[in-house]
């Protein structure tokens, strides 16, 4: 039975490969030879030209925020906007909640 893939995310060429999940071997991108990026199985990329949701995506991935499909369907709700990011952002500087816990919040309180 072949291992199902998962996503892999190079955030300078704005570029996402599925390859089989090996937590042993880095992958390395096919054009920048840079390190690539596990993001998750549920992982559905931006288009390239939008630069603003791939902002989004590298302030998700550099607060630790991943893509993993749970139990029930998706990963849950992950901002899509950098105007959503900002929210929770001051959120979270103003109750001094960790980052990555406001980012996965669907409402603010």
């Amino acid at each position: 039975m072949a291992h199902a893939k998962t996503s892999y995310v190079c955030l300078p060429c704005r570029a996402s490969y599925k390859q089989p999940y090996d937590r042993d071997r880095e992958r390395i991108c096919p054009r920048c030879a840079g390190t690539l990026v596990h993001v998750g199985s549920a992982f559905a990329a931006p288009p390239r030209r939008d630069t603003a949701g791939w902002r989004t995506l590298a302030v998700l991935l550099n607060a630790g925020v991943r893509f993993h499909k749970s139990c029930c369907g998706g990963p849950g709700y992950r901002p899509r906007t950098l105007h959503e990011v900002r929210e929770r952002m001051a959120y979270a500087r103003r109750t001094g909640t960790p980052f990555a816990e406001a980012l996965v919040l669907r409402d603010l309180p």
